[in-house]
């Protein structure tokens, strides 16, 4: 019997495609197998690993959910998604449903193994290994995924594309998943071939260049506690020197053009969609400003985003149209009046429903098309913050100014006064706590990063961090952010570890016999 998860890949890699400058992100499957008889030139090559950006496409509105709803940040009035923030879920929810997550793995494995073997006297060696940077990429940032969502999983590093192999595959442990992770990183960037740009403008964020692999690599860093090579790939980012660099955008009004029209310098890595080529998304779908939105501000964060806003007010931002990266950027009022912004009860998501329209009358988006980011260089700025911090009181000026560089683009003061020119600095500076700087700096997050999949992974760090050291803030950032179930229920939850993660999905536990479940969820626990 075929495995269900290899039955996953077998599926991804069965593919006809084509690679017009239309349609490179809109490849879509077919019904002839793509086996070793498939791979004659580098196109056929390019129109594999352009499926994989297809399948990362469909999988961003599971990205947000799985990044968001237990974070405490953003929720769901969705009947059947609150399960997974209310950390109620079973084997055999859709949100378990890894499917189109290996469907990646399955386009990069393809690539990894067959590209090579193309005789194409065009296919010059620098364009093979660039595609094999892109597969890379694609391969460890998925693995990245499971990880933080399921812990443990099955690494696939075969290419399935025939019913002879064996097709039980037990679970690897996260320490191996995440050594494979820096392995494929490494191996990408060893060969110099990563591009910094592409030829098409659009490509050069929605493509995996250098950059993103910089980013990828820092990301799996911080996540394994190796702050030194976090930070030496947080730097080779916030350090370059390439004419065209992902750099940081100091102008606080520059902010939105990160969402709209998107691919902004500062973007690193972005999925991409576009109207015009018959791309969309259902992201106003998913963040509608009305009160049947199905994802949502939470109470928690609703109130720090009025600070914020109130912050913003009080040091001299008027209310007649974006306000920093709160009102008309991140979010809008419910009541629909920007200067209503205070009274309102309800905020709702706008960087991805707005246009570069400072208000809502005009403002919405003709066409849902709307980019996802998954690396910015704000994102990698506050991840070397963390590894700095976790360095010690030495390094913490460093993480200041990082933290004071996103406060400042976004208009407000520097975190607690600290000048870090001024003859002040180094008592101040001595007189914080790694708390303290933690807490910052993941307040930065949510807000900077709201509705970008990020917060629940940046909690669970917390939780996690120095062999759970600070589970006990960890637990109440959760309870604090959480309003669909009570706080005994979390609290009980949150005591059992394995309850932080995922079920594996039941179908795949039918059919492979290798693969056990989570034990959290184990109907003989």
């Amino acid at each position: 019997m075929k495995k269900y998860i290899i039955a996953i890949i077998l599926g991804a890699v069965t593919l006809t495609m084509t690679t017009s400058c239309n349609d490179w992100l809109d490849i879509l499957p077919n019904n002839e197998q793509v086996t070793d008889d498939y791979w004659k030139s580098k196109e056929d090559v390019e129109a594999v690993i352009a499926s994989g950006y297809y399948y990362m496409r469909q999988c961003v509105p599971t990205l947000i959910k799985w990044g968001e709803l237990r974070g405490g940040a953003l929720y769901t009035i969705n009947s059947s998604d609150t399960k997974l923030q209310d950390f109620n879920m079973t084997p055999t929810h859709s949100l378990c449903n890894w499917a189109d997550i290996y469907k990646v793995i399955g386009m990069a494995n393809s690539v990894i193994l067959y590209a090579p073997e193309v005789k194409d006297d065009t296919y010059y060696t620098a364009i093979l290994n660039s595609h094999l940077a892109e597969a890379y990429f694609l391969r460890a940032y998925c693995y990245l995924l499971l990880v933080k969502n399921f812990k443990e999983v099955p690494l696939v590093l075969q290419a399935y594309v025939n019913d002879n192999a064996s097709f039980d595959l037990a679970k690897s442990s996260e320490n191996e998943i995440i050594a494979q992770i820096k392995n494929d990183v490494m191996t990408a960037l060893e060969t110099g071939a990563a591009k910094g740009t592409y030829e098409v403008d659009w490509q050069t964020k929605g493509r995996a260049t250098k950059w993103a692999l910089y980013a990828l690599m820092a990301d799996a860093c911080l996540w394994s506690e190796d702050y030194d090579q976090c930070i030496q790939y947080c730097d080779m980012i916030l350090n370059a020197t390439d004419a065209f660099r992902p750099a940081f955008m100091t102008n606080t009004n520059d902010w939105y053009t990160m969402f709209y029209p998107g691919n902004s310098n500062e973007s690193i890595f972005e999925l991409n969609w576009d109207y015009s080529q018959n791309q969309t998304n259902n992201f106003n779908s998913l963040f509608t400003v009305n009160a049947s939105t199905p994802l949502r501000p939470t109470n928690q964060a609703t109130e720090m985003m009025k600070q914020e806003t109130q912050t913003l007010k009080d040091n001299g931002l008027t209310e007649d149209g974006r306000m920093g990266r709160m009102l008309m950027a991140t979010y809008v009022p419910d009541n629909g009046q920007v200067v209503a912004w205070a009274s309102s009860n309800q905020y709702y998501i706008w960087k991805y429903y707005g246009t570069d329209v400072p208000d809502i009358t005009g403002g919405a988006r003709a066409h849902q098309d709307a980019n996802f980011i998954i690396y910015r260089v704000a994102d990698i700025m506050l991840t070397k913050a963390l590894a700095l911090t976790m360095k010690g009181q030495g390094s913490w000026a460093e993480a200041v100014s990082l933290i004071n560089k996103i406060r400042n683009r976004a208009a407000l003061p520097n975190f607690k006064d600290i000048d870090l020119q001024s003859a002040d600095a180094p008592q101040q500076i001595a007189q914080l706590d790694e708390w303290t700087l933690i807490e910052e700096i993941l307040d930065q997050r949510e807000m900077e990063l709201m509705a970008e999949g990020k917060r629940w992974y940046d909690l669970l760090w917390l939780g996690r961090v120095a062999g759970g050291k600070y589970k006990t803030q960890f637990m109440t950032k959760v309870i604090e952010g959480n309003q669909t179930t009570n706080q005994q229920w979390i609290q009980s939850v949150l005591q059992d570890q394995n309850a932080w993660y995922m079920p594996i999905p039941q179908a795949d536990i039918e059919h492979n016999k290798l693969l056990e479940q989570n034990p959290y969820y184990s109907s003989s626990k």
